[in-house]
């Protein structure tokens, strides 16, 4: 089993349970995707583009999610909503509902091992992301963003600059990041077009 490869049986399961009772939304890049508010959050299921996560109170870019997706099973139970703001990418569609609904309808279709495979994955992603990131030095981290770019699909990877989404998701100065891609690339580590990541070649374990 490829622990890090989506759990897609469950997911349409979970797709085709809360579709019903919900309203479509179609979102133009860098358009924000209702996921609630204080009163009422929401699940929502990306069903085609990709997402970019924030945290709220620092502007952290938490990560780029690629339909199919579902953010917000848990709101309701945990007041998170407030907490991210969510925005496409590129073109994205799907549905949101009231967290509270959904709950009712995994109930009823007797979903909740789907829902925990789903959410199990969801941290062991969060899990890696830790991993790569927390506790490590400015050139460890960007490694870690480039080979996670370089296995997005080539449309994703067109539309995404190398430089800031680093910048976003790390807060890495940006002149040690310039740096950092210069000496790569000069070293034909990395191939970049127009500041869009291309391939890697390799990629050196220490800077």
């Amino acid at each position: 089993m490829n622990v890090n490869a989506k759990p897609l049986s469950e997911l349409s399961r979970l797709e085709q349970c809360l579709k019903a009772a919900s309203t479509p939304f179609n979102a133009a890049p860098q358009q924000l995707i209702p996921n609630g508010n204080d009163d009422e959050p929401y699940t929502f299921v990306l069903q085609a583009g990709a997402i970019e996560i924030y945290r709220r109170s620092d502007d952290l870019l938490i990560g780029i999610a690629t339909a199919p997706f579902i953010m917000g099973l848990t709101a309701g139970m945990m007041n998170t909503c407030k907490e991210y703001r969510v925005v496409a990418k590129i073109f994205s569609t799907g549905f949101y509902l009231p967290a509270a609904t959904s709950h009712q309808l995994i109930q009823q279709d007797s979903l909740w091992q789907d829902a925990f495979c789903w959410l199990s994955w969801i941290n062991h992603i969060l899990g890696k992301r830790d991993t790569q990131l927390v506790g490590n030095n400015s050139y460890r981290q960007i490694r870690a963003m480039l080979m996670n770019m370089a296995e997005w699909d080539d449309v994703l990877r067109s539309k995404i600059g190398v430089m800031n989404h680093i910048q976003q998701s790390t807060r890495i100065s940006r002149s040690v990041v310039a740096e950092v891609l210069a000496a790569l690339r000069q070293g034909n580590y990395i191939n970049m077009s127009r500041g869009k990541l291309v391939s890697i070649n390799r990629l050196p374990t220490e800077y």
